[in-house]
């Protein structure tokens, strides 16, 4: 028997799409916008070619509303994407998850209370490099890398690295802002899992404010559970008065921005997702997205990690994050 496609594109319309009449989809909208000045070529296998998308995506960025109602915003939509349901060898459903950017407490030089270093991309991190996991580098096979920052807490540290990138209230006063710059070039571990195979958790007791209690609760064995993730992230400066960005640099929209797996879903590209908030139960979270983003944990043809923004409310909604669902690519419309 042969092997199921790795992905599969139906064509649908919008009359398809579960809540579309209803939506706002002015912050996706914009959003578009934004990506605009920032595409880049597509390698998915999508149905149409790369040519004519990046064609129909120059018009519809040429097109795209500066202001308006959420009626016209659809109407934009309507006129210049047509939807198709994106479907794996499992089907049309999929892992949702969230990231938000997190605030912690660091400084910009080592003292008392501030020893958890927020290192710079090294000179030896090339493209390809595999340098040493995250345990030899927290043992001392960093001494000679820049520090940009030292923090106050090594499990706000470890969330820094899940989120890729964070907001720092200095020691010294004021704030600043880190972006990811690179990696050790080892695979990503989610100690989620290792936790939830190990017992350490409650049942339905795996999101981000329970692995972190834990991580605190127990503090020689969380440091040693982290290191079982060998992937280790470095960081550079960017303006405090920006937001977080995602790739390729483009600023994240919250709720209207979602990290996908390039290799199925163009950077670019709006998607109407269709999965339930985290903690309203069952309560629909049908909202227009915008593919703005990747990440390390985030493989698959129907996978996607939803940015819910900065504040304390993002925080809570982005760790209890992990919801069943499915999402329709929007592609342009073919003369």
């Amino acid at each position: 028997m042969s092997e199921p496609p790795p992905v599969r594109y139906v064509s649908a319309n919008f009359a398809d799409l579960p809540g579309w009449a209803a939506s706002d989809p002015r912050a996706a909208l914009a959003a578009f916008r934004l990506g605009c000045k920032a595409q880049r070529p597509a390698t998915a296998p999508l149905p149409i070619g790369a040519a004519a998308l990046a064609e129909g995506l120059a018009a519809a960025c040429r097109a795209a509303p500066g202001s308006g109602d959420a009626a016209s915003a659809r109407a934009f939509f309507e006129a210049h994407f047509a939807p198709w349901r994106v479907a794996g060898p499992g089907g049309a459903e999929g892992l949702f998850t969230g990231y938000y950017e997190p605030t912690l407490d660091a400084a910009r030089t080592r003292r008392r209370g501030f020893d958890t270093p927020i290192h710079a991309l090294p000179a030896e991190a090339q493209p390809g490099a595999v340098l040493p996991p995250r345990a030899a580098i927290e043992n001392g096979a960093a001494k000679a890398w820049r520090v940009l920052y030292w923090a106050r807490d090594a499990v706000d540290v470890f969330t820094l690295h899940v989120q890729g990138s964070g907001r720092l209230a200095l020691a010294e006063g004021g704030f600043a802002r880190v972006s990811y710059a690179g990696n050790n070039g080892h695979f990503y571990v989610a100690i989620g899992r290792l936790m939830r195979e190990r017992g350490l958790l409650p049942e339905g007791g795996t999101n981000m404010p329970a692995i972190q209690a834990w991580l605190r609760a127990n503090p020689e064995a969380g440091r040693r559970l982290m290191q079982e993730n060998p992937r280790y992230i470095f960081f550079r400066d960017v303006p405090a008065d920006e937001g977080p960005k995602g790739q390729p640099g483009v600023a994240l929209t919250p709720l209207a921005s979602l990290a996908v797996d390039p290799a199925f879903i163009p950077l670019g590209l709006p998607l109407w997702l269709d999965t339930t908030w985290p903690l309203e139960r069952g309560k629909p979270m049908r909202i227009l997205v915008v593919a703005q983003d990747t990440g390390a944990a985030i493989k698959g043809p129907v996978r996607g990690d939803v940015f819910f923004g900065s504040d304390a409310d993002a925080a809570r909604n982005a760790g209890h994050m992990a919801q069943r669902g499915r999402y329709f690519l929007l592609l342009p419309k073919q003369k």
